[in-house]
């Protein structure tokens, strides 16, 4: 009778928690199995098909995306003003601030401003205090303060420095600024859009020939916007006493607009 032999092979160590530990037969053998199969190729930018984890071959892709910009006049503007004011109690401070805020309102009226362009933004009342004590760091409330702040839009920008002379005069001491912006975007949004279309085109045919690859068909195509428009230019100022309305300078907006597209392609 032969002696047994180990088959080492099929019966493997194992650590403490029953994972099976690689032998010296079996990784001799996997190293066999491994040299006796085919190397892959070598991956081929955007022209190489791909396989799915269940083995569908997938077809090659590219995949571009392209912005377009384009600079349009602002038609509107949103002027951010109101009144600070300050009491011995937050009522009385609250109450000042209702009768400058209530001339700011009268005055918007007698502009033209509609209803509906006059936002409010911020109100609120806050203690004020003083410093704090040298000797025991304390501090006391000394007085109240009250805060209105309203957004209005100014549709005629012609108008807009006598709005903002307007609102100073009936008494809003506090301006935050001008945002200019575009009410009717579609013109400029989308020349922007065919301008990224262009460029798309452009890119896509460059790729084509440099990687020597035929495009086939379009597989999607998505669009996302830059956010509203941006102000390129816009600058303001004050000068409430001046016998002329206040300057402005209403400058361009950059309206951009990025398309994102995938098509198959093939050698």
């Amino acid at each position: 009778m032969f002696p047994p032999q180990r088959e080492r092979v099929m019966i493997a160590r194992t650590d403490g928690f029953g994972v099976a530990k690689e032998t010296p037969m079996i990784r001799a053998a996997l190293l066999a199995t491994a040299l006796a199969l085919p190397l892959p190729l070598a991956a081929t930018a955007c022209a190489q098909e791909t396989a799915s984890s269940n083995g569908e071959v997938r077809p090659a892709t590219l995949s571009l995306s392209a912005t377009g910009e384009v600079r349009a006049a602002p038609d509107m503007a949103t002027v951010s003003a109101g009144a600070v004011s300050r009491g011995a109690s937050a009522q009385e401070a609250l109450s000042a601030n209702a009768r400058l805020m209530q001339g700011v309102f009268d005055a918007l009226d007698e502009t033209g401003i509609a209803e509906r362009d006059v936002q409010t933004s911020q109100l609120s009342v806050n203690p004020v205090y003083s410093r704090p004590d040298e000797e025991t760091r304390e501090r006391r409330i000394v007085a109240y303060e009250a805060r209105n702040t309203v957004n209005v839009i100014v549709r005629d920008l012609d108008g807009l420095g006598e709005t903002i002379d307007a609102l100073v005069n009936a008494g809003a001491n506090e301006l935050q600024g001008v945002n200019f912006g575009l009410e009717e975007r579609t013109e400029a949004e989308d020349a922007a859009r065919l301008q990224a279309i262009e460029e798309l085109h452009r890119l896509r045919d460059l790729y084509a020939e440099a990687g020597d690859f035929e495009v086939e068909r379009v597989l999607s195509i998505s669009e996302s916007s830059g956010g509203g428009p941006q102000p390129m230019y816009a600058r303001m100022e004050v000068m409430a006493m001046a016998a002329a309305p206040t300057p402005t300078a209403v400058g361009e907006l950059t309206v951009s607009v990025t398309i994102n597209a995938s098509w198959e392609i093939s050698e």
